[in-house]
């Protein structure tokens, strides 16, 4: 069995994220979630509330798998080009299958544009939007989003980079846990409650170093880094519940639970015994960044084939249903093409 990973909680979490932001999007956006929500005004709440809170798995083994792939650079001295060249290299490797997600956006946004005049659509894209999109500097720029997906690419980027020079500036990991829990800390009760800096890594960065704990405690063979990363975790989860007396951050809570899931489970490996659920995780693990990239033009598409056809006047909530299982399928079928056209290809583009 073919697997993007040995680990099975780390592909069931990609593949539940996934499927959950997926859902997010498709209970937030369009005539479609409207008349959805008719049907199910439970479960479409819910979705629209909640299901943003998967960003959150997706931050926190973000930075448990860039921790396993930075370390690998350990006990290395490193110069400036060195850095440069691992941070160049990450960007290459999400470049490709998010440039051709894009171009597909805006075809898509541009037939959508001819039946549906909705805010989610946008306006026509311009060529600087783009290029800031491919630099990953659209939110600093403050340009509109071409893509609901294209604002993590760029954090992630961002994170990554200051990952690595931390982790490769730094002579002693025992130095890089005490900096990223501060800068953790910072960002969990102070940097993460304000939109103001939403296009900053500092935002993001306090779920991000959970993952990153976890891995340096779990898998990092020091048994001094083990036993700090170990103390560092729980801290800041008692200093999560301890701010929860002002006031409660679910988000918080989820991201650190995440965290404690990865370092008790996070290098299960998967059962030896065949199974085609197994198999489906795996596969679908390999495919989930490129769903997650390419679902919003599916999400398009079927809303203007809705509103084109005259589906919605039968204001029908089971229609709207029909519709978004199909764009869950389709984004599958559409993520696998991505993945073995644009992304096999480019992971071997390197510096």
């Amino acid at each position: 069995m073919k697997q993007s990973s040995p680990f099975l909680l780390i592909d069931f979490l990609k593949v539940f994220a996934a499927l959950l932001i997926i859902l997010h999007h498709l209970s937030s956006y369009g005539q479609i979630a409207e008349d959805a929500r008719q049907a199910l005004p439970g479960i479409m709440n819910w979705l629209f509330e909640y299901g943003r809170y998967a960003v959150q798995i997706f931050l926190v083994m973000a930075g448990y798998l860039a921790a396993q792939s930075l370390t690998r650079y350990a006990y290395v001295k490193f110069s400036a080009q060195g850095l440069l060249k691992v941070i160049l290299n990450r960007y290459l490797r999400l470049l490709g299958p998010y440039a051709a997600a894009l171009v597909l956006t805006i075809a898509c946004a541009y037939i959508a544009r001819f039946w549906i005049s909705d805010e989610f659509v946008g306006e026509a894209e311009t060529l600087s939007q783009f290029l800031a999109h491919l630099f990953f500097i659209q939110g600093i720029l403050g340009l509109d989003s071409i893509s609901a997906g294209a604002w993590y690419i760029a954090i992630d980027w961002q994170l990554y980079s200051v990952l690595a020079i931390l982790l490769i500036s730094f002579p002693r990991y025992q130095a890089v846990i005490w900096v990223i829990s501060v800068l953790a800390v910072s960002s969990l009760m102070f940097f993460n409650r304000s939109g103001t800096y939403e296009a900053y890594f500092i935002y993001f960065i306090g779920s991000y170093s959970l993952g990153v704990l976890a891995y340096l405690a779990k898998c990092f063979d020091n048994q001094g880094v083990n036993r700090l990363a170990k103390i560092a975790l729980f801290l800041i989860g008692l200093i999560i519940i301890v701010s929860s007396f002002q006031e409660i951050w679910l988000r918080n809570y989820l991201a650190w639970f995440v965290a404690i899931a990865l370092l008790f489970w996070g290098n299960k490996s998967y059962p030896t015994a065949d199974s085609k659920m197994l198999e489906i995780i795996a596969w679908g693990s390999q495919r989930s960044y490129c769903a997650f990239l390419i679902h919003f033009a599916l999400i398009l598409l079927a809303n203007t084939l809705y509103i084109a056809t005259g589906m919605y006047m039968h204001e029908s909530g089971i229609l709207a249903l029909v519709l978004m299982l199909g764009v869950v399928i389709c984004s599958t079928v559409a993520a696998n093409y991505l993945y073995r056209a644009v992304e096999l290809p480019t992971m071997r583009l390197k510096i």
